[in-house]
């Protein structure tokens, strides 16, 4: 299957991305979005991300307007089906997920790939809400998009071999790795990472440690390069709520049970870095612990 143009819906964190790195690696990138400020914001992140790279030499600068030239915007989702791999990367709620596949599907060409960047929710199941199960993956870039190598790609049940090696390809043509995993709760990464992560907040909850002291000691204890409550932050926690929720209802073992803290902390509205206080308060020159 030859993929030349991608479409990528949602413009926010992940999105902005995975336009950057198809971008760059020469495929034409169609962004949609229901908000165009969220468009703008995505494509100026891209500029300055770009220009960043072109500062350190990664790149050159005629690299960059290149990949800049092949990002294009749309609020219509009629224009997205047109493309070759359609990459859903909204928000981590399946109900928003199959709201998006349901309003895409109709728009769709019949060799379109459409695929999930979920971080934790079944493959099968969000397949099963489209007319293309055998041409749909889950797709899952880490954050940051275009400095991490790893891409996790999640079968469905009915995921074809076709699509599979289609993906893997795509993967290499980007430089990065991918990693097969099978499609269960949260896959690898975050089956792993994110129970470290509400273990962490169970320390802070319990008053083993406090925030400094707990990120201190994963990061010059296990020699972690972020402590868990800056990682959370950094992730959101919204997104690590999230990923407990669908461990703990997906496994059904108390071993996942989203720590209160955290929980309390999402009610809050303090998600991390992109609301500016999450473990930490961003609203200063230098982050502050908030416990």
């Amino acid at each position: 299957m030859a993929i030349d143009s991608v479409g990528i819906v949602g413009a926010g964190q992940m999105g902005n991305g995975i336009a950057h790195v198809f971008a760059l690696a020469g495929y034409d990138v169609l962004l949609n979005d229901i908000s165009p400020e969220a468009m703008a914001k995505a494509v100026a992140t891209v500029d300055r991300n770009l220009e960043r790279q072109v500062g350190r030499g990664k790149i050159s600068a005629e690299d960059k307007a290149a990949a800049m030239a092949r990002i294009r915007t749309t609020t219509a989702v009629e224009e997205i089906g047109q493309t070759d791999l359609v990459i859903e990367a909204a928000t981590e709620r399946e109900d928003v997920k199959n709201r998006i596949f349901e309003s895409i599907v109709p728009h769709l060409k019949p060799e379109t790939i459409l695929t999930s960047n979920t971080s934790s929710i079944s493959i099968t199941r969000l397949a099963s809400r489209t007319d293309r199960p055998e041409r749909f993956m889950g797709f899952h870039f880490m954050n940051p998009v275009p400095v991490m190598q790893l891409v996790e790609l999640i079968r469905g049940i009915a995921t074809d071999e076709p699509t599979y090696r289609t993906l893997c390809h795509v993967v290499e043509s980007l430089g990065k790795i991918p990693a097969s995993a099978e499609d269960f709760p949260a896959f690898i990464v975050n089956r792993i990472l994110v129970p470290m992560i509400n273990e962490a907040v169970y320390v802070l909850y319990e008053g083993v440690g406090n925030v400094r002291s707990i990120d201190q000691s994963l990061k010059l204890g296990a020699n972690h390069p972020m402590g868990p409550l800056e990682l959370a932050d950094f992730i959101g926690l919204d997104t690590c709520l999230a990923i407990m929720n669908v461990l703990h209802d997906g496994l059904a073992d108390t071993k996942y049970r989203p720590c209160p803290l955290l929980v309390k902390y999402v009610e809050a509205g303090w998600l991390g870095r992109k609301t500016g206080r999450g473990f930490y308060d961003y609203r200063g020159e230098e982050p502050v612990p908030t416990r």
